[in-house]
């Protein structure tokens, strides 16, 4: 059960993503996440209803509210990468995530890099290559993707974040015992905190953060229904399953969002770019999941 809630959730999530570039074309990142936040937290409020308050400890919050700062800067920056480069060229990127987890455990915690995270970091990197070579580039070219394509550090700064948030999630359910009906519009209440004191640190006008039915009203709607499906399905399979064989399975959203996202916005060489992301979600399963 726990495989099909991760694959409901990757479907979704890849859904999302192509909606949310959508959206980005005429929106900002931060209106756009506050908007989103706001609405999303509106839909999840029934969850609340079949929640044991009595269950919920202080501290589970003040975890939830930590790991929900560290999930806001993620997905605003995800926003702007997305929103300054094309879909099938920035998204992909975060397939690398699981690579950045085995590097980070091996060099903080000690952890071994064993020969099968070699292989499936071997094939981030290729996929990675392949993703950002030019047509007219040398092969040097994609190496100096980040220079050249400055958007891709909010990718890049995103995969960070996302590697503490991954862990952070298990630990709120499976420590904390917090109830995925709680846990779901609780982080929304946090995302609408959080995005609504960026957009005041900014010092914009409030009247910036108003909706605009007429214009894009629908495509949110829509964002926030797919972004309540995704998440409290990945939170469910999380609850259920192994994070690493959930992880696995989410990392297809990935491939996903790239092909169908590109193909709908007419991207560049979506064909090298959709090789490109295989070879990378094949590599995030190859270090998630214990082959050898």
């Amino acid at each position: 059960m726990w495989a099909l809630l991760a694959f409901i959730s990757a479907i979704f999530s890849a859904l999302a993503a192509i909606f949310e570039k959508k959206a980005l074309f005429k929106l900002e990142p931060v209106v756009f996440s506050f908007q989103l936040s706001a609405l999303t937290f509106l839909l999840t409020i029934p969850f609340l209803f079949f929640v044991d308050f009595g269950q919920v400890s202080l501290n589970a919050l003040l975890v939830l509210y930590i790991k929900s700062v560290l999930g806001a800067a993620a997905f605003l920056l995800v926003m702007y990468g997305i929103k300054r480069n094309e879909l099938s060229n920035s998204l992909p990127l975060l397939a690398l995530t699981p690579g950045v987890v085995a590097i980070f455990a091996f060099f903080l915690l000690g952890e071994k890099i064993s020969l099968q995270d070699v292989l499936g970091m071997v094939l981030l990197l290729a996929g990675t290559y392949f993703l950002q070579l030019e047509k007219n580039g040398t092969w040097l070219s994609p190496f100096l993707f980040v220079k050249r394509n400055k958007a891709q550090w909010y990718i890049l700064g995103a995969i960070l974040i996302f590697t503490i948030t991954s862990i952070l999630d298990k630990a709120i359910l499976k420590n904390f015992k917090l109830q995925p009906e709680a846990f779901l519009p609780i982080q929304q209440l946090f995302f609408t905190i959080n995005f609504f004191l960026i957009f005041l640190i900014r010092r914009r006008k409030a009247d910036a953060l108003g909706f605009k039915p007429k214009q894009i009203g629908k495509i949110i709607l829509a964002v926030a229904v797919f972004a309540v499906i995704y998440r409290y399905s990945h939170i469910l399979a999380i609850k259920a399953g192994s994070v690493a064989l959930v992880l696995s399975i989410k990392r297809t959203s990935v491939f996903f969002a790239a092909v169908f996202g590109g193909y709908y916005f007419m991207e560049h060489n979506l064909l090298r770019r959709s090789i490109a992301v295989v070879i990378m979600v094949f590599g995030a399963i190859i270090i998630i999941l214990p082959l050898f």
